[in-house]
């Protein structure tokens, strides 16, 4: 009896998640027009494109974020709903029990500096996709398959480019982890989980386009997703972040005192 309430809610919210655009599916695309709310993450506004959430941009509401999340990614229930009380803190209404994307455009609450595709805020568009930023981030995919490595270069390399030229540059602990699931979302949606790798033309065609690359022969994944799965991805991603690398096998201890007095007074 509850599987059966559960489904009902969600079938009545998917009947109510596009009422501007029509039915949600992978063939039915269309790019925000005019009154609609876009926001600084891509994949929400791929969602609200294909309309599997609100084609406007918004009253995304608890019931809504999950059944779109589930129907165009299959994400499960629990993952949705907290992808949902994530992005509500970005609405600064009391009590809000809804956002829309336009909500999620205010600056360091979860918009931040440094984006694979969009502008700093202090250069007046942290929303739009700007195909120079991303250009910027491309330049460290160097191989058809994307690996973490590469990645997590792109990422690395977009907060040196930011620190180095917004006076404003903000990016703390939380900031980051916001990052971190921005650089793994297209390995979890487009790619392969666990090895942490993805077709560098489907990402590619997803931030250009804000558009599901289906023309390109993706599919909704077949194997529901997880918070296991996004806590996987986003580990690697960190780990590749690190330019610290292991240490050889079989070093001496007392080496790194050494080589420590050694840099001092070569």
């Amino acid at each position: 009896m509850k599987v059966s309430i559960v489904s009902t809610i969600l079938s009545a919210a998917l009947a109510t998640a596009s009422p501007h655009f029509g039915m949600a599916s992978l063939d039915n695309w269309k790019p925000a027009g005019h009154g609609d709310f876009r926001g600084p993450c891509p994949m929400l506004n791929t969602l609200s494109n294909h309309g599997f959430l609100p084609h406007d941009g918004r009253n995304l509401t608890r019931e809504v974020v999950i059944n779109g999340l589930s129907e165009g990614l299959n994400f499960n229930v629990s993952l949705g709903s907290l992808m949902f009380d994530m992005a509500l803190v970005a609405n600064p209404e009391p009590n809000a029990t809804y956002f829309t994307l336009d909500n999620l455009n205010r600056h360091n609450v979860l918009e931040h500096d440094a984006s694979m595709s969009r502008s700093d805020a202090y250069y007046g568009n942290n929303h739009v996709f700007n195909s120079t930023i991303f250009d910027k981030t491309k330049a460290y995919w160097t191989k058809p398959v994307l690996d973490v490595t590469m990645l997590a270069n792109g990422k690395l390399a977009r907060q040196i480019q930011s620190r180095a030229s917004n006076p404003n540059y903000t990016f703390t602990s939380s900031m980051e982890e916001f990052s971190l699931g921005e650089v793994a979302a297209p390995v979890i949606a487009f790619g392969d989980i666990q090895h942490g790798r993805v077709n560098r033309s489907l990402v590619e065609y997803f931030f250009e386009n804000e558009r599901l690359p289906a023309e390109l022969g993706w599919t909704r994944p077949e194997k529901v997703i997880s918070l296991t799965d996004i806590s996987k991805v986003t580990e690697m991603i960190r780990n590749a972040t690190s330019l610290i690398t292991p240490s050889k096998s079989g070093s001496r201890s007392g080496s790194t005192k050494r080589d420590l007095h050694g840099g001092m007074f070569r």
